[in-house]
């Protein structure tokens, strides 16, 4: 796949997210032929998603930059690693599963974000709230916030105050109430089962998910 460019601007990102995860979740639901998701084509969808932190504003500006520098991880780990399980394989070769820096932890972090992308949806579907501050605060607490230390979680909920109102967010995301919903349900159907496969990857081995 090419260098991911940030530049690139898509003009309606829900779209091309919703239509890249369902493409990946079909590979996942059809590995019964023995093929284990590319990386690359992993990398290739996931790419998109930081566009949905950046629309967030300064609240989640930690999840974009981590999210975004786990993710050129595992773009370089594509040049040699060329399915998911080879990066795991890698690490619990060498013992350096849980390593800073790791493949397997930046897949773990970047699946997280994904997660954390997921809860979002989920919660602005079930609010009409124009603020967003109890959506992402909610959703920010089922998925991120056990893994993160009491300084971090203090910033980050110290700036769900600069979140952008719903109807901000969905100008910037160039979408109504009605397109956006559709497209935030095809997303949260879509990243279950991804989420899902990576997991097992880590269970499989013996790996705990707590980290």
């Amino acid at each position: 796949m090419p260098e991911m460019d940030e530049r690139v601007v898509i003009q309606q990102p829900l779209s091309a997210i919703a239509e890249a995860f369902e493409k990946l979740s079909k590979r996942v639901k059809e590995r019964n032929n023995g093929n284990d998701i590319r990386l690359d084509t992993f990398c290739e969808a996931a790419s998109l998603v930081s566009v949905l932190f950046r629309s967030l504003g300064l609240a989640f500006k930690f999840a974009e930059l981590e999210y975004v520098a786990k993710l050129h991880g595992l773009l370089e780990a594509s040049k040699t690693c060329s399915t998911l399980p080879d990066i795991l394989n890698l690490d619990v070769a060498s013992d350096t599963v849980k390593t800073s820096g790791s493949f397997s932890r930046n897949l773990r972090r970047v699946r997280q974000g994904l997660d954390l992308v997921r809860a979002i949806f989920e919660q602005l579907l079930s609010t009409d709230d124009s603020s967003l501050k109890e959506v992402a605060s909610t959703a920010y607490g089922q998925v991120c916030a056990p893994y993160h230390t009491w300084a971090v979680k203090t910033a980050v909920y110290a700036g769900m105050y600069t979140l952008p109102t719903r109807d901000q967010l969905l100008m910037k995301l160039n979408e109504t109430e009605q397109s956006a919903d559709k497209k935030m349900r095809r997303y949260i159907a879509a990243s279950l089962p991804i989420i899902e496969y990576i997991d097992k990857l880590y269970l499989a081995r013996n790996i705990t998910l707590d980290w």
